[in-house]
């Protein structure tokens, strides 16, 4: 099959945050009557990013052709999950004509693109594009790249010193792997910090990956869709910490959890505890949605470390639970119980 006959399909990664759901929303805004299907891999048991793109209002946005894989990090359960789902959506009768694939903030892109040389798919889809979705406030401020430099004297130093970073080890993984990296949220950034942050991704990234600025993830389709980089058959080009390393990486860094609240009265608030609570506790990522008393719409939470934003996305449908529950992400070690109790409210 040549490559002109196979699905196009694009991956996007991106750290927790970085804002790879805002894109995929502005994709399917643009979509021009083009029949996408996403496959949403979320990292916790919420659903958030699946529901945030079901209840975008737009007629090219439909239920079935939005499958969520919410059993673990989809490059640690390709086998058990992504490769029986992308199969399923190739067999329809009107099989898509371009599959978005978004992965969990917590996911290495190689395992998942190694996926898609499986006698199986190879056949019938192949790997347009990876895009990597960067926040750039936050690598400007250091939070997901350490200096390799500083860690190697303090390493010679003192051999005792383990400075590896889970956090660093990602986004390295990520844009290492892209074709593309968009880097998101420039309306927040003043100069000096749009080019420290452009300093660090292009530290970080492959000679030929193309860099975009982009506001609330709006980039143009034509940007993102149609790269044409095969990217299943130069896998070598593509480096990773983990090549050569018998299984994958594990996600033992990272705790999870959902805090459920009642119905919230003064969501401002809330807001104000939850930033006193990511600062206590450094906390990652923070997610969900609130019922708000009196109001006939659904709440939307996002929360990059002090960073929050706040929406209502859509009514609440017939018969569906009004229910306030946050994911919360973070290292290794999060202390789910004093969290709840400094929040009032319970682990779900």
């Amino acid at each position: 099959m040549t490559m002109a006959s196979k699905i196009p399909a694009t991956v996007v990664t991106g750290f927790l945050g970085a804002g790879k759901t805002t894109l995929i929303r502005s994709l399917i805004e643009n979509a021009g009557g083009r029949r996408f299907a996403f496959i949403i891999n979320e990292f916790g048991d919420l659903g958030v990013d699946r529901e945030l793109i079901q209840g975008c209002g737009y007629e090219d946005c439909k239920d079935e052709d939005i499958v969520e894989l919410a059993n673990g990090c989809i490059c640690c359960t390709v086998a058990d999950d992504f490769l029986p789902t992308i199969q399923a959506l190739i067999d329809r009768e009107d099989p898509p004509e371009h599959i978005i694939i978004e992965t969990s903030g917590l996911a290495l892109p190689k395992p998942l693109i190694k996926a898609f040389n499986w006698p199986e798919v190879k056949t019938r889809v192949t790997v347009d594009g990876v895009v990597a979705v960067i926040d750039g406030r936050a690598v400007a401020d250091g939070r997901f790249a350490d200096d390799p430099d500083a860690v190697a004297a303090q390493r010679e130093e003192d051999p005792n010193l383990d400075h590896e970073n889970p956090l660093e080890e990602v986004f390295e993984e990520q844009v290492l792997a892209a074709d593309m990296i968009v880097l998101n949220k420039a309306d927040l950034m003043d100069d000096a910090t749009m080019a420290q942050a452009r300093g660090i991704v292009d530290a970080n990234k492959r000679d030929a990956t193309k860099v975009v600025l982009a506001s609330s993830g709006k980039v143009d389709p034509i940007a993102l869709l149609g790269i044409g980089a095969a990217a299943e058959d130069d896998l070598d080009a593509r480096p990773s910490h983990h090549d050569g390393v018998d299984g994958d990486h594990d996600h033992d860094d990272f705790d999870t959890f959902t805090l459920g609240f009642d119905a919230v009265a003064d969501p401002d608030a809330l807001e104000a505890k939850l930033k006193a609570m990511v600062t206590e506790h450094d906390v990652l990522r923070v997610k969900g949605f609130l019922e708000v008393p009196g109001k006939p719409m659904r709440h939307v939470v996002q929360g990059v470390g002090g960073r929050f934003e706040r929406y209502f996305d859509r009514p609440w449908r017939d018969g569906e639970a009004r229910r306030s529950e946050l994911v919360v992400i973070g290292l290794k070690g999060l202390d789910a119980a004093a969290i709840a109790s400094a929040m009032d409210a319970r682990i779900i």
